[in-house]
Parts: C-alpha cells; sequence; structure tokens
C-alpha cells in the first residue's frame, strides 16, 4: 500500500539511524521507498531539512506528497531544503497536494515538538510489523497514513456536503417567492457545477493514479529485493 511515514526521534543521531535502517528493510524488501527527507523542528517551531537527495529512487521532494507534508509542517513561510539549493516548500502546499488528512498533520506536528527529529517518507509497504519493530528498537515513534484512500474520503466528503446545500436549496424554492426562486436557482446551478467539476477531476485523478501505480510498478520491477513482496501488495490494489 502507497503510505506516508513518518518516524520521530529525539535526536539527529537516532533519526539518521532511522534513516539508515529503513534503507536496509528496503534491500531486505520490506518496502520501497520513493521521496523523503530527514527534518528537524527547531526550538522556535520552524522546521528545517537536514538530507533529501540521496533518499529513495525518486530523488526529489518536490510534487511529492511527501515535500507536501514536510511543507505543511514548516508553515506558511515554507520550508528551505538545503543550505545552497534556494528551494522551499510551503508557499503554495495545501492539504490535497499532501494527500493526507488534516488529523494526520496535527498528529504529526504534535508528536514532532521542538528539537525532535523526523524521517519522513512516500513509501510502499506491504507490512507494518518490519518498520515498527525497527523503528520502536531505535526509540522511534511511527505514525502512517495510506494516501490516495484519504484524497478519494476528501472529495467524497466534499460532494456530499454541496449535494445536501443543494437539497435544501430545492427545498427552499418549493415555498420561496419568485426573486427569491430565481437566487436559490442561481446557487443551485452554481453548486451543481461544482460538483460536475469534482467528479471530472475524481476521473482525471483516478487515471492519473493508474499511470503512478504502472510507473511504480516499473520502478519494483528494477528493485529486485523489494519486487516479490511489493508487487504482491500492488496486485490487490484496485484500478
Amino acid at each position: 500500500m502507497e503510505r506516508m511515514l513518518v518516524v520521530v526521534f529525539d535526536n539527529e543521531t537516532k533519526a539518521f539511524e532511522g534513516k539508515s535502517a529503513l534503507r536496509q528493510l528496503e534491500r531486505e524488501g520490506d518496502l520501497t521507498i520513493y521521496a523523503g527527507a530527514v527534518v528537524t523542528k527547531h526550538a522556535d517551531g520552524t522546521a528545517g531539512v537536514r538530507q533529501y537527495d540521496d533518499f529513495g529512487p525518486v530523488g526529489s521532494l518536490v510534487g511529492t506528497s511527501a515535500g507536501s507534508l514536510i511543507g505543511l509542517l514548516g508553515g506558511p513561510v515554507g520550508v528551505a531544503i538545503g543550505a545552497s539549493s534556494g528551494l522551499a516548500l510551503g508557499a503554495l502546499v495545501d492539504i490535497g497536494n499532501a494527500r493526507v488528512g488534516e488529523d494526520f498533520v496535527a498528529d504529526v506536528s504534535k508528536t514532532l515538538t521542538p528539537n525532535k527529529v523526523a524521517v519522513i517518507a512516500e513509501v510502499e509497504e506491504g507490512w507494518t510489523t518490519p518498520v515498527d519493530t525497527r523503528m520502536e528498537t531505535l526509540g522511534g515513534t511511527v505514525l502512517r497514513r495510506a494516501l490516495w484512500e484519504v484524497e478519494d474520503k476528501m472529495r467524497d466528503e466534499k460532494i456530499a456536503a454541496m449535494k445536501t446545500d443543494v437539497a435544501q436549496f430545492k427545498e427552499e424554492m418549493s415555498k420561496a417567492h419568485e426573486q427569491r426562486k430565481a437566487k436559490l436557482k442561481a446557487m443551485i446551478e452554481q453548486l451543481e457545477t461544482r460538483i460536475d467539476a469534482q467528479a471530472k477531476k475524481a476521473k482525471a485523478d483516478h487515471e492519473a493514479f493508474k499511470l503512478r501505480q504502472h510507473a511504480k510498478r516499473e520502478l519494483l520491477k528494477k528493485n529486485a529485493a523489494a519486487a516479490g513482496k511489493a508487487l504482491k501488495e500492488l496486485a490487490k490494489t484496485p484500478l
């Protein structure tokens, strides 16, 4: 399953040990890492990326769910990545890009307190025991969330809320005077347009998801250690 994985440690030494342990688990075939970074929460509450360039086959954080989550944790000013890169995450990040719910961001923020360090990674994980066991041995606190399912849930809730409004406005129309009916009709049409747009976006996103899954299958085929377990898990993913 495609997941966001966050492991919070008390210090950088343990965090880098955790990062190395994740790479070892990848070599052993227990997960595949697509993108990730080691992130420090400073005493003033700001966040900084300590390392990212050699973490996972995708490499760059830009455009990934991991990068978006890090941007959200860094607040409105973003997070600087590296002393010389000039790259920042966060300014244009929203919860949809991260593909995790607000509750997950809140849980991570609550756990990643000042002076603590987290390993954040976008992974394919067939089962959770290997990571949990290894990280807990190192003193890490593990948080994880499935990615695609959250986006579907958020969109479904948004559409359901708009449909509720449409139903209420239609009920009001049956009792309203002509001038009010015209206003309600305009509001209903606007909402129905938005519902249609959300439905079209869902279809487009689903197609993009299929393409992404195909690309990741190809990547996993090149990772001989992880292919056996992860491909079996991907095969169960509905397209």
